[in-house]
């Protein structure tokens, strides 16, 4: 076998990339994040995003993969370690460079140690290591595997890494075969409210357009490049990604893509929300707007999601990081956990306090939530 570290993905085919990649999950596929790496979206000086990907080979057959980010600073990550790199600093040591297995900007679940399938026990100990030699010959303070599945994040477990938990709201199909379905499973006060929402959009003239990468016109592009720059610029956040990055993208994953756009009664297009999609899951990721509307916001961002799913027979809804709002909507505590490993052992007993702590105020909330779904009594979902 031979084992490369890469600082750009198109050194690896995309075919042999991709071919390890399950469920179709549109952020792993290789044209995704090369897309990234094309368009400036990773700058080191900017973003630091670094890549330092790893590649196994065997017969120059890639048999296993982990993208993986040296990383300065702790943007775009939505797994919090401000704390960490702060007490490395009071005790005069430096927390960066540390390594990040996840998708830039991507709060998305997925896999994060790319393998031949019935090769895990064999290949994931050397995916392990090679990062644990990235961590050493860069002097980095720790390695961070961001949303990996549940599987992944137990065997990481059992190799001592600290396991940290948070929480998402995701939408679960029921097996629903029209949105009415859907609303019939909840209460009568939120299938009204639901209702009542999305009747003010269409009150107030607006269209929607559901469009994937193959039907999207360059046009549609830049006006959803202009939302996603907007949005970040009033919000007094960086917006990372580009009008480039959107149009290698789009025409990369085609019908993996979902961009909803909506016009007003005059034909202006006014906003739109960007989602994608694998063979099971709805990941909704972006939105912006150039004129309020009231609930536009929810119609574009999970009401046509939710629709899309239940169309598409796509089992689950993950429309990105936080908000309590989406839980009316029908949208239920949901578990996410990342793995954690740091050089320095004589810090890792307060990490491992810290987050068996965090574990603790996680389950507590997430009960508190649990305590206001949607739902009927009499409905599983």
């Amino acid at each position: 076998m031979q084992i490369q570290i890469l600082d750009r993905l198109d050194t690896i085919p995309a075919a042999q990339w991709n071919a390890l990649v399950q469920d179709n999950n549109p952020f792993l596929r290789h044209e995704f994040l090369a897309a990234l790496e094309h368009h400036g979206c990773l700058s080191i000086e900017e973003f630091s995003w670094l890549p330092r990907h790893v590649a196994i080979y065997e017969d120059e057959q890639l048999i296993a993969a982990l993208p993986l980010y040296e990383k300065d600073n702790t943007y775009g990550e939505f797994v919090f370690d401000h704390a960490w790199a702060q007490a490395y600093s009071q005790h005069g040591m430096r927390y960066f460079p540390k390594l990040v297995s996840t998708i830039p900007y991507t709060p998305a679940s997925g896999q994060r140690f790319l393998v031949q399938a019935g090769r895990e026990a064999e290949l994931y100990p050397l995916l392990l290591s090679a990062v644990m030699q990235v961590a050493e010959a860069l002097q980095a303070s720790s390695f961070h595997c961001l949303f990996p599945p549940a599987e992944q994040l137990e065997w990481m477990a059992q190799q001592g890494l600290t396991i940290r938990h948070d929480c998402q709201f995701h939408w679960r199909n029921a097996g629903y075969s029209t949105f009415e379905d859907f609303l019939a499973a909840l209460t009568s006060k939120k299938r009204k409210n639901i209702r009542q929402e999305r009747r003010k959009v269409a009150d107030a003239g607006v269209t929607l357009r559901q469009l994937d990468g193959n039907t999207a016109t360059a046009a549609d592009w830049e006006h959803f490049a202009f939302f996603y720059q907007h949005t970040f610029e009033s919000k007094w956040g960086i917006p990372t990604l580009n009008l480039g990055f959107f149009r290698e993208m789009a025409q990369a994953l085609g019908d993996q893509v979902l961009l909803i756009l909506a016009d007003n009664r005059e034909g202006e297009c006014i906003a739109g929300s960007l989602m994608f999609r694998s063979a099971t899951k709805l990941y909704g990721r972006h939105w912006g707007c150039t004129q309020d509307v009231d609930s536009l916001h929810f119609e574009a961002c999970y009401y046509q999601g939710i629709e899309y799913c239940i169309q598409h027979g796509l089992q689950i809804f993950e429309p990105g990081a936080q908000g309590e709002h989406k839980i009316p909507r029908g949208f239920i505590p949901t578990l996410t956990r990342s793995a954690h490993w740091l050089r320095e052992a004589h810090f890792r007993q307060a990490i491992e306090r810290h987050a068996t702590y965090e574990k603790g105020s996680v389950a507590d909330y997430m009960r508190s939530a649990s305590e206001h779904l949607p739902y009927r009594p009499d409905f599983t979902y």
